[in-house]
């Protein structure tokens, strides 16, 4: 009798208790306010499909991947109402193509299939970012078909963060700079000089966006990870208990409050 009592009557209570608590949040929020730009470590996707297997007692990581690209959409859906302008979803790090291929392989489809689905709706101009070219040349492919299909269009502008790690971005545009200051006949000396916080920052993956100004965190992990690191020096950061498949609306304007209440001085 408890069981069913813990397994039917407490979800029932949280369906009337949410809504009303979602109401009292939106009360409370500024929305010009809002961050116009917010970044999103997706964790914990391997560690919920553990904690609650299917009816068949699947508890798979590609299982937990699934469901975690589900989420995605309502993300964005909750971005749009909050007016917030760029989002970046650190999707699959560098570090993580290193996994074994039967758990790599389904994990790049599932992610091929969430960015089609996002670029099929129209709604958002994609970026993909991160060290694509290690990424299989199908799923390079895929994701460049994408950026160009959306290009332009008008609403929250995402970033897709695919085999992304910080240390790499930033070698990345400093070789980048050097490349192009080379074919434009520069001296080393020169090169160097030319070498800047603004010449850097105009070769990183994200390059003519806002900085994050708020970087969310699920799963209770409280670490960046290599996430955004140029671009987070002065973002606020909020880590959610909750794994990335059991976030809710909730837990997202929670978020914003926590942003909208602090005193940011930008280590000043």
């Amino acid at each position: 009798m408890k069981i069913i009592l813990k397994r039917y009557v407490k979800p029932a209570i949280k369906s009337v208790i949410y809504p009303l608590y979602e109401r009292r949040l939106l009360r409370q929020l500024d929305f010009q306010q809002t961050p116009a730009h917010v970044g999103v470590i997706l964790d914990g996707n391997r560690r919920w499909s553990k904690a609650n297997p299917s009816e068949s007692g699947d508890t798979s990581s590609a299982r937990g991947h699934q469901v975690g690209a589900s989420k995605i959409v309502e993300l964005l859906d909750w971005c749009e109402q909050a007016q917030v302008k760029v989002v970046t979803l650190w999707l699959l790090s560098n570090k993580n193509l290193s996994r074994a291929p039967e758990e790599l392989e389904p994990l790049l489809a599932i992610i091929g299939a969430t960015v089609d689905d996002l670029a099929s709706r129209k709604r958002w101009e994609i970026r993909p970012v991160g060290s694509l070219e290690l990424l299989p040349a199908t799923l390079q492919k895929q994701l460049a078909d994408v950026a160009l299909a959306t290009k332009g269009i008008k609403g929250v502008h995402v970033n897709v963060a695919i085999g992304y790690g910080g240390r790499s971005e930033i070698a990345d545009a400093v070789k980048n700079l050097i490349i192009e200051k080379t074919k434009l006949g520069k001296s080393p000396q020169e090169i160097a000089e030319a070498i800047s916080v603004d010449e850097i920052g105009s070769h990183l993956y994200t390059a003519g966006l806002p900085d994050p100004e708020l970087v969310i965190r699920t799963s209770g992990e409280q670490r960046l990870g290599g996430f955004l690191l140029w671009q987070s020096e002065n973002s606020e950061f909020y880590f959610c208990e909750a794994y990335w498949p059991d976030f809710r609306r909730v837990d997202f304007l929670r978020a914003l409050r926590d942003f909208a209440q602090r005193h940011r001085r930008f280590g000043l």
